[in-house]
């Protein structure tokens, strides 16, 4: 055997313990879980339908930590603020905290009114709707990971109890109104997420990176822009991530933000201001000067997840419980303790074992990203949402930061074709002239060099007066595009198909595991 072959051999093998290993890990907490809930309950007359609830519930809090967390850290990662392993402790911790600490007293077991509860008051059918939507929505959510998908979770559940409710008691027990106005998220989610990044992000431009000493300019707008990141999260965490320790309105948030942006941005100033003495004056620079701010933004956005969408997840489980203990699964339902606990550490088991391939998707596979471009994404998921929630819109987090992410590219693309059309005007003003190739050779070199280079290049080509290739004119225009970059198109394709199909595979799912599970337990 050739040591090429051999060697080959060995990296797949390697690869397989890898998966063995995360699969087995995966499975001694869900044992765990089983053991713990078996110990616990075991006065309960149906203790193998709340173990098996439990260990449902265990495997859905593994697959929203695959999937849902990579939103908040990926930028980050991306423009390689924080390196993987940073930002799976980070976001394992703040997640993990956000659950326990700030997670929601009591939940809606059906998902923001999908499904009349009435229709389904039989203790025993309710417990198989919501077993039923767990598994379909966890499901789902595993097969999305696997093919490099970030979905919602929040539109999973309501997939998952939707289907099962409609398997249990017909067409009629489904909000249908509740489901256009989900249905219509899926476009006004990403949308709304990636205007208000593009805009930041172009606002950045203008302001920094197309001056000629753009760490000059940074000196004055950085602190502006932490500010704002510090008004928009302090508002953002009064409103979803503070919500079980204490009720704060929307003014009161409002104002709440406000003061800390100007506390923030009088600390924030004399750091700046010392901080550019020592950075290079090209965009690099600038970048090192969002670094802290993006880890920052990274552990606030996990945070809130984690006291929010964490708590929506289980509430199918804790639907179950309360059933089980003698409950009456009404619409809302307290949810114990040991239930967030599961969640929380499932999310974070999953995120260490399954997530990275999801924050890589996010953060590199769908455009470059750089700490500028990543910081303007976090900004834009804190303030889409804070402006959604007042507007009554049910928005997912899933979708606006991806959204904020796609316009962040399309926005770069858009500068790329713009740049493109001008540099073909050009060559074509020269076509026949003695120094056309000279023209070609300038022109490319510009459209091919990074955003500081193009700089540079124009002031050189102004210095030379008369005797450069191109006229004021023509630099004038070039001026104005100092940027390319694309989306990858295939990424695009792939995450939209599966945003469109969640809610309709999560309730085929849910529906048919309804079914087994009605078909296993009825006498």
């Amino acid at each position: 055997m050739k040591v090429k072959d051999y060697l080959k051999i060995e990296s797949a093998t390697n690869v397989s313990r890898s998966e063995v290993g995360r699969l087995g890990t995966a499975v001694i907490f869900i044992v765990g879980v089983m053991v713990y809930t078996g110990a616990r309950f075991s006065h309960v007359d149906q203790l193998f339908l709340l173990v098996a609830a439990a260990v449902i519930g265990a495997y859905m809090a593994i697959n929203i930590g695959a999937n849902d967390v990579a939103n908040n850290v990926g930028p980050a990662v991306g423009s390689l603020a924080l390196s993987l392993t940073g930002a799976i402790v980070i976001a394992a911790i703040f997640e993990a905290s956000g659950a326990i600490i700030a997670g929601g007293d009591v939940v809606q077991t059906v998902k923001k009114g999908i499904i009349d509860p009435a229709n389904v008051a039989d203790p025993e059918t309710f417990v198989w709707v919501m077993m039923g939507a767990l598994t379909g929505a966890a499901i789902w959510l595993n097969a999305a990971t696997w093919l490099g998908a970030p979905v919602s979770t929040t539109h999973s559940i309501v997939g998952g109890v939707m289907g099962a409710g409609i398997a249990a008691a017909g067409w009629d027990v489904v909000n249908w109104d509740a489901m256009g106005k989900i249905a219509l998220s899926w476009v006004v989610s990403p949308v709304m997420g990636g205007i208000i990044a593009a805009l930041l992000l172009y606002i950045l431009k203008r302001t920094v990176f197309f001056r000629p000493d753009p760490i000059i300019a940074a000196k004055r707008i950085v602190p502006i822009m932490i500010a704002l990141m510090a008004w928009a999260f302090t508002t953002y965490i009064a409103l979803k991530g503070i919500k079980k320790i204490v009720k704060i309105g929307f003014p009161t948030a409002l104002l709440a933000g406000l003061v800390m942006a100007i506390v923030i941005y009088f600390i924030v100033r004399p750091m700046i201001a010392r901080a550019v003495l020592k950075l290079d004056n090209n965009r690099d620079g600038v970048n090192r000067l969002f670094t802290i701010p993006l880890i920052m933004s990274a552990a606030l956005l996990s945070f809130a997840h984690g006291a929010n969408d964490v708590a929506n997840a289980v509430g199918p489980l804790a639907g179950v419980v309360d059933v089980l203990s003698d409950g009456d699964g009404g619409v809302t339902v307290g949810i114990p303790l040991w239930v967030m606990v599961i969640g929380a550490i499932g999310i974070t088991v999953g995120l260490a074992l399954f997530g990275p391939k999801l924050i890589r998707t996010v953060g590199t596979e769908i455009t470059e990203l750089d700490r500028s471009r990543a910081f303007c994404i976090a900004l834009a998921a804190a303030v889409t949402v804070i402006i959604a929630s007042q507007l009554g819109m049910p928005i997912s987090s899933t979708h606006v930061a991806l959204g904020a992410v796609f316009g962040v590219g399309f926005l770069r693309e858009f500068l790329q074709k713009r740049l493109g059309k001008v540099v073909e005007n050009v060559l074509h003003q020269h076509e026949g002239e003695p120094n056309f190739n000279e023209v070609e050779k300038v022109l490319m070199e510009f459209r091919n060099a990074p955003p500081e280079d193009k700089v540079e290049i124009l002031a050189e080509m102004k210095a030379m007066g008369a005797e450069s290739v191109i006229d004021k004119a023509q630099r004038k225009v070039l001026q104005k595009a100092l940027k390319r970059q694309l989306v990858k198109r295939s990424s695009l394709l792939k995450i939209v198909s599966a945003w469109i199909i969640t809610v309709p595979v999560s309730a085929f799912l849910a529906a048919m595991f309804y079914f087994v599970l009605r078909g296993m337990l009825m006498p």
